[in-house]
């Protein structure tokens, strides 16, 4: 894929996903100055994947909340399907603040459905039926319920899979987990308790079980934001 030749800019976004991506990650988060999504994309690679060279902030991975400043062309490739994805330009990404979970919960959406319709993967060809600015990728989810269960793959490794529930009573059942922070702490032993802010992504499109008359994007869990109790009570009020 070329460069993009369009006019550049620093943005500043609030990280709320980083995804495990093909051994790399996926970085995603809402733009401060419109409150709308973006993907940070490198050209690179045919799925926009992002390196660690690229990504680290003050010799750390970006974290949930992190406040990012990082230089992005206007538009980016989109992969035919994701509305959301900016090129990233050549120049480092600084680390400018921290949000607090209340400051974000604005950003949640309550629409009818989690990422366009109530299962577990979108059709391909759906998404490509929208217009651009409707080709949603990325959705934040108030979380009242999750619950997280393990499983051995074929070759021993254990994965985690999620089921949470907004406030609206939409259900996601049993959809890969892939915040490797999160992924950390349940390895360790951690317990679900409480609400979350979570980022519900939708993946790289492909076939699945023989299904070869389509390609499907599947919903993962990219992001889990703990909401402690004092954090919680002021959400509740603004919901």
């Amino acid at each position: 894929m070329g460069k993009c030749q369009n006019m550049s800019s620093v943005k500043k976004i609030i990280c709320l996903a980083n995804s495990w991506k093909n051994k790399e990650r996926c970085i995603a988060g809402i733009d401060l100055d419109t409150g709308n999504w973006i993907r940070p994309v490198c050209d690179q690679y045919d799925d926009g994947r992002v390196p660690r060279n690229i990504r680290l902030v003050a010799g750390r991975e970006p974290e949930l909340l992190d406040i990012l400043e990082i230089p992005l062309a206007d538009t980016g490739e989109n992969f035919g399907f994701e509305s959301e994805n900016l090129t990233i330009l050549p120049g480092e990404w600084q680390l400018v603040g921290k949000a607090k979970p209340e400051d974000v919960l604005q950003y949640s959406w309550k629409d009818r459905y989690i990422l366009h319709n109530p299962i577990k993967y979108v059709k391909e060809s759906y998404l490509k039926s929208l217009p651009f600015e409707n080709r949603r990728t990325l959705q934040l989810i108030y979380a009242e319920n999750l619950d997280v269960k393990s499983q051995e793959n074929e070759t021993g490794l254990t994965k985690w899979k999620g089921t949470l529930e907004n406030t609206s009573g939409q259900k996601l059942t049993e959809v890969r987990i892939t915040d490797p922070a999160f992924i950390s702490k349940l390895d360790a032993g951690y317990q679900i308790k409480g609400n979350y802010l979570i980022t519900v992504s939708l993946g790289m499109p492909g076939q699945y079980m023989g299904w070869e008359e389509e390609n499907y994007c599947w919903k993962l869990i990219a992001g889990v934001i703990e909401i402690d109790e004092l954090s919680n009570r002021q959400l509740t009020l603004d919901l």
